[in-house]
């Protein structure tokens, strides 16, 4: 587990080279790992399939190829790369006496977890100003969200959560680890790898906080500023259709809501404020509740997703018959 013991002081007795870490997982109490197996598996199951189904979807369907269909592929990327990121190894954890994870793959999981998870805060947040075009001027949307401003509202948060990783798993990793490697929690996040570092870490809990709060609320601002936008829109709308479109951004803000909430509360706080089995609570829903239900939210209530997916499940139907 741990290797080459030296006797340097630091800020803890011993230093050791840590080669691989031991996760705790979701819970301790042996009478509750075979449902929780069956229950997440499932939830990832159908995030999977739903998501990819998505990815699919508006890839190939001629009617898909629009501008507001094109944020959805892109979440569902997001909610996938997170989910599988995080799901596999966390159901292993609950069929092996001790779960393990190389210190590289920690890293290389931790470096996804961020690029995923901080490109779709943003791309919420561009969802939400798509949402807002398309009430408020239909028949400029397609001028204002072309296809350009589109692929750059996406490429920007890819970007961004990129250096936004590499600054953070670097400064962990690159950082004195101590004897133990024991991490409480089901997936190498950076919160619970802060406790296992002898060095001092107030400069990367600073980092953490700041950038988690930044990544938060200034989406957050965004979705919400969007979202007071369409209210005073709907007010002042008769058609049905337009009513329709707003109660379908409703959907959104629930998930989004619950989303933030639950990121929020788990990484814009104190180190010393955090509980590990809160975290743990927090971690399940973004990182598996959520990505199911996004598919949900946002693309199956859209009337072209559901043609395209009769359409596909028709001939799928024919073939097979």
């Amino acid at each position: 587990m741990a290797t080459g013991v030296s006797d340097t002081p630091g800020w803890k007795n011993k230093l050791t080279v840590v080669s691989e870490f031991i996760l705790m997982g979701v819970t301790d109490r042996p009478e509750l790992q075979a449902p929780l197996f069956g229950l997440f598996l499932i939830i990832y199951i159908i995030s999977v399939i739903g998501n990819l189904g998505i990815i699919i979807l508006t890839k190939v369907g001629s009617r898909l190829k629009t501008p507001m269909n094109y944020f959805p592929r892109y979440l569902a990327v997001s909610d996938l790369g997170y989910s599988t990121t995080v799901g596999p190894k966390m159901l292993v954890n609950f069929v092996v006496d001790q779960n393990t994870m190389s210190y590289h793959l920690c890293a290389t999981q931790g470096a996804f977890y961020i690029i995923f998870i901080v490109s779709e805060l943003y791309i919420l947040s561009a969802m939400s100003c798509d949402c807002y075009v398309a009430i408020y001027n239909p028949l400029l949307y397609t001028v204002i969200m072309s296809q350009r401003v589109s692929r750059v509202l996406v490429a920007i948060p890819y970007l961004y959560s990129t250096f936004l990783s590499i600054l953070v798993t670097i400064k962990i990793f690159t950082s004195s680890f101590c004897g133990f490697s024991v991490l409480c929690h089901f997936y190498c996040d950076c919160i619970p790898l802060l406790s296992l570092l002898c060095s001092d870490t107030h400069e990367l809990e600073l980092i953490i906080l700041v950038f988690s709060a930044f990544n938060s609320i200034s989406s957050l601002c965004i979705v919400v500023a969007s979202y007071l936008f369409i209210l005073i829109v709907i007010m002042r709308m008769n058609s049905a259709e337009s009513r329709q479109k707003a109660s379908t951004c409703g959907s959104h803000l629930t998930v989004v809501i619950a989303f933030y909430g639950t990121l929020i509360s788990t990484y814009v706080q104190p180190k010393s404020s955090h509980s590990s089995d809160t975290d743990k609570l927090a971690s399940v829903f973004y990182t598996l509740v959520i990505p199911k239900l996004n598919p949900l939210i946002y693309s199956l209530r859209n009337k072209d997703v559901n043609y395209a997916l009769q359409r596909t499940w028709k001939k799928l139907s024919n073939i097979l018959c």
